[in-house]
């Protein structure tokens, strides 16, 4: 039996739907919290490690914070950081990180 597992295409095509807002915050959370949170879930299994941890980072932060920290409109930075190489890891995540959310 295979795992269930999330591509970075559906995690783009998520954020992308949250950012031209065709789902809400809320939306978006609950499909963090449903997809990502059970163990089993494989996380873009044809990627690069770097990828894997950028997609772990992004899912990991919109399934905790609160949704009234959530900029969509920098959205893109999430994309920026799930799309990132190994030489932009560090720079993608950490605009992804300060700006993604508001504090």
């Amino acid at each position: 039996m295979n795992n269930p597992e999330i591509t970075k295409t559906q995690l783009i095509t998520l954020l992308n739907n949250w950012g031209e807002k065709k789902i809400s915050s809320q939306q978006l959370q609950d499909w963090m919290i449903t997809f990502y949170d059970p163990p089993e879930v494989v996380i873009g299994p044809s990627e690069p490690e770097w990828t894997q941890a950028a997609m772990n980072i992004i899912m990991n932060e919109y399934e905790i914070a609160k949704i009234s920290k959530y900029r969509i409109e920098n959205y893109a930075l999430a994309i920026a950081f799930a799309q990132c190489t190994e030489e932009t890891f560090n720079q993608t995540k950490h605009l992804f990180i300060y700006d993604g959310f508001s504090d």
